[in-house]
Parts: structure tokens; C-alpha cells; sequence
């Protein structure tokens, strides 16, 4: 199992945890918006880290929006699975493709 697939599960797992003892649980219990609001919020430090060329931050703060776009992803029923299987779907597929198929 990957390291993705591990943090994947242990979110699974997590969601019916006590939302005072797991911050997983508190994030999914105040529902999709407010996961996805902390998903953008991640999404934009890594954005400055980056911007400043700080890999050390950039490194911690891609893995913030990793585990958050992850949670996201469960307060929307979306598995990881369905992720992958979209990403094998795409492969091989120029982007500049891929993107006009959808419009």
C-alpha cells in the first residue's frame, strides 16, 4: 500500500472518529465548504512557499494539501480510487487534449 492509499484509509478510518480528539473528524463535521475552504488555504501556502523558493516549507506545505485535498475529497463521498482511476484514464493523453475534450 502507498503511502497515498495509507493516508487515504486512515481519513476513512477517521471520519467517524470524535471530532474533539481527531482533526479529520472536526474538519469533515463542519462539512464540505469548510474543507474545502481548508484546502485553499493549504493550497495557497503552498503557493507562496513556492513563489518564495522555500523547498523546505513547500515540502510541508504540500503535504498539507495532500492530506486536505484528500479530506475534501471524503466529505464529498469522492474515493481516491476514483481519483487514480481518472489519472490512468488520462495517461498518454496530451493535457492540451485532454482539456478541450472537456469543453
Amino acid at each position: 500500500m502507498s503511502a497515498l492509499e495509507t493516508l487515504a484509509s486512515t481519513i476513512e478510518a477517521r471520519a467517524a472518529a470524535d471530532p474533539e480528539g481527531s482533526w479529520t473528524a472536526k474538519l469533515l463535521a463542519q462539512g464540505p465548504e469548510k474543507c474545502a475552504e481548508k484546502f485553499g488555504e493549504e493550497a495557497v501556502e503552498a503557493i507562496i512557499a513556492c513563489v518564495q523558493n522555500n523547498r523546505d516549507n513547500l515540502t510541508s506545505e504540500a503535504a498539507d494539501v495532500i492530506f486536505h485535498l484528500l479530506v475534501m475529497l471524503k466529505s464529498r463521498d469522492v474515493t481516491l480510487e476514483s481519483v487514480l482511476a481518472e489519472l490512468n484514464r488520462r495517461e498518454g493523453t496530451s493535457g492540451i487534449e485532454e482539456k478541450a475534450s472537456r469543453v
